[in-house]
């Protein structure tokens, strides 16, 4: 009976939906395990092969988690908002939310022929207010909770209230943007509107003024991965540096428990070294200067006081406030240039812009360890965000502070006798020296660690400033001028902030006319006629009755893209619940994530994020775990494999023809034109097919080789531009979903980038037919479809061969090495073709180690053995090791030292019985050749060497 792929496909995808197979819900009495992706964002597009490389990995191993006994949770939704549904609103005036339920059917659509095994009836989109409801109350949980620096979590902002009331601002551990200073009288004579003010300078959820990413065509902030070289990925329009009034998360108050918690994770070490440094805990001084001739001061932070005697200028980061301060007139030309400079240039621009740029203030800073005065510049390679704003530099010991130096002529003082001053580094050795006759104090001779420990004694005792742990994370700009998103829930009374009542959420997005931003400039939502809260009726009204008294302007401003999907696999566990966003009794049952798997780069994004908003829930009390992704896989990329063909250019000839790949040396001149890879295989060109591909091409002639158009090809990113997109419903419908499966984890290790090539997916096809023939044998000879299964006696070479499989198998899953345990399948499936193996029990055993890989072909093969049930819910195999013994051992029988033949021995046969075999072997003499017998040497389960001289 022939192997009819598309039959088995699309009765088994049927039988699932009907018999609930995937349907999972809370079981006491199995153990837990959690598998999640990274949820996709639909596109127009659709998916191509390289979206589900993760989606099948995961998979496998959550059948295979499952056919273990665990009760296995395998979610699916959608990141639903993004900017591509939002910019094809304002271009053709349909709803974003049409655009994307009509791009989730088509990923449903997709996810589905391929077999997965997720449970849709836990799906999540962030674009539901089903959905986002807990998303916002998330946020009103964080506006209403300040970072306690004794208790080392969130607290609510009550507390914080009732110890202004008893003690002003002294001892309140609250962590703070600054520090403010007040009494309890003082907090009691405050106005509402300063009270508020004051808490919003602790609140984890604030408004704040801060730089941000400005694309003015799109009319919105966007994160710096939406930016590169100084344009909007989505478009390609100018992005500046703008300083605007935005919602942002406290992160930072997590930077060390998010160090700390890196600890107890299985991630790779290379994924937690980026988190390790994008977090950038580093431990150091605040030193406080003096500006000359002025009363003015400002602080900076440095890991190394010990080497101020080596400052020769001081620098700001052009976004600091102190900029406009310390300005001079007669710079006040060339700042404001250099300025203007700088906000066309991102944030990424400028750490991974090694060019010089600056300019002088004007003004000039007393050294507080020696008295001198120092130049301030100005230079986009310092960053507001990081420390103070402003540094000091050692152009001795530090590349870039060395090279901006060098190219403004600035003084270079070495602080070690006889270095190099271009050298950056300042090690542990004796003769520091403070070059400098009015220094205050002296490190000669200290070594480094003790210089920096006698450095930070002095500037404590003489209050030049204090011994400080800062980290490079910063927080999180959490408004976007969009109105795809999910809205803030919170209205204004007075310019301040105020969450609306809980028992309303959600706050849901109005209708507005148009998409983009308005007439004068406000974000989107500016453009809808119901966006007021009435306070009385606690609902949304008309604008028009805003009166500042009960009625009150609504929050214009939406949610970036990372707030949908900070908690989503909390949700995945109780997604249907009204009353919470999951029940302490499925949170405590599925606890957190056993595997999470998606690509790389969300490394230093959505993994940052999440963890940190996971903790905020840990501290709140609705999460019962501080980590929320115990193991976590990063997934390669699968590269296209582009095709190409020649065009003649030569003089006179018709451009209309085309060479193939190896005749176009016989031409001067021969143009290489893409070409959709879907009419090309095995890099044979479909000449018709190409020939209606594109009017232009509808009467190309061919130059063949053997009668056939051989195409160039080379290793591309996967893009519709290079016509390189392998559909993956196209492979489906020719090979089969099991195929695309088998096929997308043959192709290399999971964790690696690797290229698509059609030319391989055969050898996939070829072995589940193989694998088929097992139980039906060759179509010819079995046309009645008749099941040859048998329940002869095993013999040791088949149990050998299906135990050797199971071992490989289940070693190589665990570790997600899928590829080499496909090698191994097909190596066991010829093995039990050639030992004419039909034996029940032993294909049954293929059959559940299969199912994971290729799950259509499993359950058809299981249902024809007899079993009931599904495949799934097979347990797991074991090996059994003294199957796995070998009887005997071949080694290779060399001749001073070169191998001439081979020779099978009895595993447990000794080193004399070795020799007398080899010796009288009658091949022996020969490469003896009469010579005399010096030695013989046996290596153990290797070769044996005879020695003659």
């Amino acid at each position: 009976m022939e192997y009819n792929f598309r039959d088995i496909e699309q009765k088994w995808q049927k039988r699932w939906v009907e018999m609930k197979t995937y349907r999972v819900t809370e079981d006491p009495t199995k153990k837990k395990f959690y598998v999640l992706n990274m949820f996709p964002y639909p596109s127009g597009a659709g998916l191509h092969v390289g979206h589900p490389l993760g989606y099948i990995a995961s998979d496998i191993y959550a059948r295979y988690k499952r056919q273990q006994g665990y009760n296995v949770l395998n979610p699916m939704g959608y990141d639903a908002y993004g900017l591509p549904a939002e910019q094809y609103a304002i271009q053709t005036g349909q709803h974003p939310e049409k655009t994307t339920t009509e791009n989730i059917a088509r990923y449903r659509q997709q996810l589905d022929k391929i077999g997965f095994s997720f449970d849709w009836e836990r799906e999540v989109r962030t674009c539901d207010p089903i959905y986002y409801k807990w998303t916002q109350w998330a946020f009103q949980r964080m506006f209403k909770s300040y970072y306690s620096t004794s208790s080392h979590k969130a607290q609510p902002t009550i507390k914080l209230i009732e110890h202004f009331e008893l003690m002003g601002s002294k001892d309140c551990g609250a962590l703070g943007t600054e520090e403010l200073d007040f009494t309890a009288s003082d907090w009691a004579s405050y106005s509402e509107k300063k009270k508020q003010e004051v808490l919003m300078n602790y609140r984890i959820a604030y408004l704040a003024d801060t730089m941000v990413n400005w694309c003015p065509q799109l009319g919105t902030v966007l994160a710096n991965d939406e930016v590169v070289d100084g344009v909007s990925v989505r478009g390609g329009y100018p992005v500046v540096q703008k300083k605007m009034r935005q919602w942002c998360l406290r992160v930072s108050a997590y930077a060390q428990r998010l160090l700390d918690g890196l600890d107890t994770i299985d991630w790779t070490d290379s994924l937690k070294e980026t988190q390790r440094n994008w977090i950038g805990r580093s431990e150091g001084t605040e030193v406080e200067f003096n500006v000359a001739d002025s009363d003015k001061h400002f602080t900076i932070f440095t890991t190394r006081a010990d080497t101020m005697f080596g400052v020769t200028f001081m620098v700001l980061a052009p976004e600091s406030d102190l900029v406009a301060e310390l300005t001079t007139d007669a710079q006040k030309a060339d700042v404001s240039d250099y300025i203007a400079y700088v906000k066309k240039r991102t944030e990424r621009d400028r750490i991974s812009d090694k060019k010089v740029t600056g300019v002088f203030s004007g003004s000039y800073a007393i050294n507080p360890f020696t008295d001198e005065k120092i130049p301030i510049w100005i230079s986009e390679y310092v960053l507001a965000g990081y420390g103070t704003g402003a540094i000091m530099a050692v152009p001795a010991h530090d590349s870039r502070d060395y090279a901006f130096a060098k190219h403004f002529n600035l003084p270079i003082i070495p602080l070690i006798e006889g270095a190099d001053v271009s050298e950056e580094s300042y090690d542990a050795k004796e003769g520091i020296v403070c070059n400098s006759a009015s220094a205050k104090f002296s490190l000669n001779g200290l070594t480094v660690k003790e210089a920096i420990a006698a450095t930070k004694k002095y500037v404590e005792a003489n209050g030049l400033g204090r011994v400080k742990v800062n980290y490079r994370l910063r927080d999180a700009i959490f408004s976007r001028q969009r109105y795809w998103g999910e809205p803030f829930p919170v209205y204004y009374k007075d310019n301040m902030p105020y969450m609306i009542p809980k028992e309303c959420l959600p706050l849901e997005l109005p209708e507005i006319d148009e998409y983009k931003p308005t007439e004068s400039g406000e974000p989107p939502l500016g453009r809808a006629k119901l966006w007021a809260w009435d306070t009385k009726t606690n609902q949304v009204v008309d604008k028009s009755l805003i009166d500042h008294k009960s009625v009150f302007p609504l929050e214009l401003n939406t949610m970036p893209g990372f707030a949908g999907s900070s908690a989503y696999y909390l949700r995945y566990m109780d997604p249907k619940n009204e009353k919470a966003l999951v029940s302490k009794e499925a949170d405590e049952y599925w606890r957190n994530v056993d595997l999470y798997v998606g690509g790389t780069e969300h490394a230093t994004g959505h993994l940052i994020y999440s963890r940190f908003w996971n903790k905020f829930l840990f501290d709140s009390g609705y999460s019962c775990e501080d980590e929320p992704f115990k193991k976590l896989v990063n997934q390669g990329m699968i590269q296209g494999r582009s095709n190409f063909v020649y065009r003649i250019n030569d003089e006179g000839a018709d451009k209309g023809k085309f060479v193939s790949l190896n005749l176009k040396g016989s031409y001067k001149d021969v143009t290489p034109i893409h070409v959709d890879v879907n009419i090309v295989s095995n890099d044979v060109l479909d000449q018709d097919a190409f020939r209606a591909w594109r009017p232009e091409y509808e009467h190309a002639e061919f130059i063949l080789e053997d009668g056939k158009y051989i195409c160039g090809w080379a290793i591309e990113k996967m893009s519709k531009s290079m016509f390189n997109v392998v559909n993956p419903d196209m492979i489906v419908e020719r090979y089969g979903a099991d195929t695309l499966r088998l096929y997308e984890m043959f192709l290399g290790p999971v964790e690696q980038s690797k290229p698509w090539d059609t030319n391989g997916i055969d050898g996939c096809h070829r072995f589940l037919k193989k694998f088929w023939a097992l139980f039906y044998g060759n179509s010819r000879d079995n046309a009645d479809g008749k099941l040859l299964v048998d329940d002869a006696e095993p013999t040791k070479a088949q149990l050998k061969s299906v135990h050797k499989l199971i071992k490989k198998v289940s070693q190589d899953i665990e570790e997600f090495s899928y590829n080499t345990s496909i090698s191994a399948f097909m190596i066991c499936v010829g093995e039990m073709a050639q030992l004419k193996c039909h034996n029940r029990e032993l294909l049954r055993t293929l059959v559940t180690l299969l199912a994971p890989f290729a799950p259509h072909i499993s359950e058809e093969l299981w249902e024809a053995l007899g079993e009931t049930g599904s495949v799934c819910d097979a347990p797991w195999p074991t090996w059994n090791e003294e199957f796995l013994v070998e009887d005997t051992v071949k080694l290779g029988v060399a001749f001073n030292g070169k191998t001439r033949f081979d020779m099978e021995f009895a595993a447990n046969a000794d080193n004399k019985t070795i020799e007398e075999a080899v010796m009288a072997d009658p091949r022996s003499p020969k490469y003896i050749d009469g010579k005399q017998v010096v030695k013989v040497i046996i290596v153990p389960k290797r070769m044996v060497n005879i020695v003659c001289k």
